[in-house]
């Protein structure tokens, strides 16, 4: 019995000591940035379809997705880090007014990754789109609208506002940032992100 208790302490311990993350190392604290509800925990995905972390991270956030607290609002935001990458947060946005995003995500993704197509223009980016099934036409008018042009200046100011240098990295009630290379990989990002949740939860 005794022997059962200590092995049991140890795993409890164990356990403790991995949950137990430091700012500036795990992640980092940042200015307090606005929340869109009050009262719940919103987690940022800051993310470009032409980065390949990107791409092999999505297996990790998926499995997080499927079983997220229901205090939590995920939201995710199409990297336009520098002028090249611009053309895929507008593509981002312009399928989202199409109602199409969520289902050509994965497929834009696997198609630059494992695929190699060079979608990284608006040309190249139509053409795959419409072989998905997405009207072509209306595609490139959502990326010239007044719309898409606002998410896309509000992308750019909250890549100043969170201090985001680079993707995929999270960001946690406004308040903390994390990544791959702070965390220690993929999973461990993840576990860091519940980590935050859960302290953030207890306030």
């Amino acid at each position: 019995m005794k022997k059962i208790l200590a092995i049991a302490l140890f795993l409890f311990s164990s356990t403790a000591c991995s949950a137990d993350y430091t700012a500036g190392f795990e992640y980092r604290s940042i200015d307090q940035q606005p929340i869109a509800k009050s009262g719940r925990i919103e987690v940022i995905e800051f993310f470009w379809y032409g980065c390949p972390h990107c791409f092999y991270f999505e297996p990790e956030l998926n499995r997080w997705l499927a079983d997220k607290p229901k205090n939590v609002d995920f939201i995710q935001v199409p990297a336009p880090l520098n002028k090249s990458w611009e053309i895929h947060t507008k593509a981002f946005y312009a399928l989202e007014l199409m109602g199409m995003q969520k289902k050509l995500h994965v497929k834009i993704f696997e198609a630059i990754h494992m695929k190699k197509m060079r979608l990284f223009d608006e040309k190249s980016l139509t053409a795959f789109l419409v072989a998905q099934g997405v009207d072509g036409d209306k595609f490139k008018k959502n990326m010239r609208s007044f719309a898409v042009s606002s998410k896309l200046n509000k992308a750019r100011k909250m890549m100043k506002d969170y201090q985001v240098r680079g993707v995929p990295q999270l960001a946690i009630n406004g308040k903390y940032i994390t990544s791959g290379s702070m965390a220690g990989g993929n999973k461990q990002m993840i576990e860091v992100l519940k980590s935050l949740i859960a302290k953030e939860s207890k306030k």
